[in-house]
C-alpha cells in the first residue's frame, strides 16, 4: 500500500506538470507546431528538422503519452493491490477515463485546428472543456491517492450536511476555471503593449468577445475565493475536521489573488500565467482534499485507531 500511495502522489504531480506544459503551448502559440495532424506530427512520428513551435507541441504529445502509461501503471497496481471493493479502484478507473477524454479533446483541437491563433467561439468553448476534464483528472488522481491509505473492508461514513457548501464551491472553481482559460486565451491572441491600452480593450465595443470577456474574471476570482474561504471557516469551527487542507487553501486563495494583481500589472508574461494555472491546480487540489475529509470518514475496524487510517499505516484488525 505503501508503494502505491507514493506511486499514486507522483502521477498526480507529473500531471500537473504536464497541464503546465499544455498552457505553455497555448501561451507560446505552438498549437500548430505539429500542424493538423494527430497522433502523428506533421505526418511523421519524429518530426524532422523541426521548429520550435513544433518541438514545444512535440514535448507535449510526448510528456501526455507518458502520462497514458504513467496511468495504465497506477491502473495495473490498484487492481494488484486492492480488493474489487476498495473506493481505490474505481477511483484508479475514473483516472483513466478521464485521461483518455482529456488526450480525445487536446486531439479535437489539433484536427479541427481550433489552436494557434484561431480566434472562434468553438475553440472558446472546446478549451472550457477541456479545463473542466483537466479539473475532474485532478480530482480522480487526489482522491485516487488518499483512498488509498484505507484499509481493506474499511468501509466509510458520510457526512452530507456541508455537500451543498461544497458543491458551491466544486461549481464556482469550474466557472472560475472556465473563465481564467477565456482570460488567458485573449491575453495570448490579443496582447497589449500597456495597461491602459489592456483596460480600454476591456470597455471597448469593438473589441474581440474573448477580451470582454477577461473584465469577469477577477470579480469571479474574488468571489469564488471568499466563498470557499468562508466554507472552510464554517466548516473548521463545526467540525474540526478539515485539518491542514483547509488552512493550506486559505493560504493558497490569498496568494493566487496576489499573483492576479501581478499577471495584470505586468501584462501577462507567461511564466506568471504559468505560475497563476498551478496554483490554480493546487487551489483545486487542496479543495478536493478538505472536501473529501469533511464528507467522508474512514469506518474504523476493530484494533485500528483513526490515527493510523489518517497517517496511511496499515496495520492488521487484532482478532479474538
Amino acid at each position: 500500500m505503501k508503494t502505491f500511495q507514493r506511486f499514486a502522489w507522483v502521477v498526480l504531480g507529473y500531471n500537473v506538470l504536464v497541464i503546465l506544459w499544455g498552457a505553455y503551448v497555448r501561451a507560446t502559440g505552438s498549437g500548430a507546431g505539429c500542424g493538423s495532424h494527430w497522433p502523428l506530427c506533421n505526418g511523421e512520428v519524429l518530426p524532422r528538422a523541426p521548429q520550435i513551435e513544433t518541438l514545444i507541441e512535440f514535448t507535449h504529445r510526448v510528456t501526455s503519452g507518458l502520462a497514458l502509461l504513467l496511468v495504465l501503471g497506477l491502473v495495473a497496481l490498484a487492481i494488484k493491490t486492492y480488493s474489487r471493493s476498495h473506493p481505490v479502484r474505481w477511483m484508479s478507473y475514473a483516472v483513466l477515463f478521464f485521461t483518455l477524454t482529456e488526450a480525445l479533446i487536446g486531439a479535437g483541437l489539433v484536427l479541427f485546428e481550433l489552436v494557434a491563433q484561431n480566434t472562434s467561439l468553438e475553440r472558446a468553448w472546446a478549451m472550457s472543456l477541456h479545463l473542466l476534464n483537466t479539473l475532474l483528472l485532478l480530482a480522480a488522481l487526489t482522491l485516487t491517492a488518499w483512498f488509498s491509505r484505507w484499509l481493506e473492508g474499511q468501509g466509510w461514513d458520510w457526512n452530507p450536511s456541508h455537500l451543498g457548501l461544497f458543491l458551491g464551491a466544486w461549481l464556482g472553481m469550474g466557472l472560475l476555471g472556465v473563465s481564467g482559460a477565456i482570460t488567458a486565451l485573449g491575453d495570448t491572441l490579443f496582447p497589449v503593449s500597456s495597461l491602459r491600452e489592456g483596460l480600454a480593450q476591456d470597455v471597448s465595443p469593438v473589441a474581440h468577445v474573448f477580451v470582454r470577456l477577461r473584465v469577469f474574471h477577477p470579480f469571479i476570482a474574488v468571489v469564488v475565493g471568499l466563498y470557499i474561504i468562508g466554507v472552510v471557516l464554517r466548516v473548521k469551527g463545526k467540525e474540526k475536521r478539515s485539518g491542514l487542507g483547509g488552512t493550506t487553501l486559505i493560504a493558497l486563495i490569498l496568494l493566487q489573488w496576489a499573483i492576479g494583481v501581478i499577471n495584470v500589472v505586468l501584462l501577462a508574461p507567461v511564466a506568471i500565467q504559468l505560475l497563476h494555472l498551478l496554483i490554480t491546480d493546487l487551489i483545486w487540489i487542496a479543495l478536493v482534499l478538505t472536501s473529501v475529509q469533511v464528507l467522508v470518514r474512514p469506518r474504523l475496524l476493530e484494533g485500528v485507531s483513526y490515527h493510523s487510517v489518517q497517517n496511511g499505516v496499515n496495520p492488521r484488525p487484532q482478532q479474538s
